[in-house]
């Protein structure tokens, strides 16, 4: 079997696990690249599930067989990987970086440990129901773009997220379109594709309630995680 197949399958299996825990408020299994578990997380009640923090779903692309692809492709590509402490210390000086370079633009960073993440609401990135990039944002993920290039030892995941409005099938399509516009305009702008992993969401990771237009409007996002390459 290729090997495009195989992440296609992998990556299929993994949103419908997530979907399914969400449903439930149970557990879901991640799967590697041949749709094999290789680790199950717990998630209780609905209260954690919509408090998970930025993030969450873009985990689901760190398994061993995501990251190991990832990894070697990035040495292929002659990046080199970071060791001790030189890994917070790099991811500091592009936090702040990022902060400057995203300032005013509606764009949000958080720092998780050593892992950075970026908030990119849907209602400055793209038109209702629409999977085109708006013009007006282009500028500020230039920003984003120049920096993810001079600090090019970290891998990026893309997640779009949608509501809880819609179809799955839909809502799947959709944030996964999203974040392939997102990957697609950061490579336009010298971005290495090698570091790159794009996943749609859908409905499964919200951050706030979908009861309200104002939680629904926080669901609706992309999100960019930035992992540094060790050693």
């Amino acid at each position: 079997m290729i090997r495009s197949a195989t992440r296609n399958v992998s990556l299929a299996l993994l949103t419908a696990a997530v979907l399914s825990a969400c449903a439930t408020g149970g557990s879901y299994v991640q799967s590697d690249q041949y749709g094999n578990p290789t680790q199950q997380q717990n998630r209780t009640g609905k209260g954690a599930v919509i408090g998970s923090a930025i993030g969450v779903a873009a985990g689901l692309l760190t398994g061993n067989s995501a990251t190991e692809r990832r990894q070697h492709a990035m040495i292929g590509a002659g990046i080199g990987a970071l060791s001790g402490a030189a890994v917070g210390n790099y991811q500091d000086r592009q936090e702040r970086a990022l902060r400057e370079r995203t300032a005013n633009t509606g764009i949000d960073v958080q720092r998780q440990g050593d892992n950075i993440t970026l908030n990119l609401p849907d209602g400055i990135t793209f038109d209702f129901n629409k999977t085109s990039l708006k013009p007006q944002f282009y500028s500020a993920l230039n920003g984003v773009a120049s920096t993810l290039t001079e600090y090019n030892q970290t891998m990026i995941e893309v997640v779009g997220h949608t509501d809880s409005i819609g179809t799955d099938a839909v809502n799947n399509r959709i944030s996964k379109e999203r974040a392939d516009a997102v990957a697609a305009y950061l490579t336009a702008q010298g971005v290495q594709r090698a570091r790159i992993e794009t996943l749609g969401a859908g409905k499964a990771y919200p951050i706030a309630s979908n009861s309200t237009d104002a939680g629904r409007a926080q669901n609706r996002r992309v999100e960019i995680r930035l992992i540094p390459l060790r050693s």
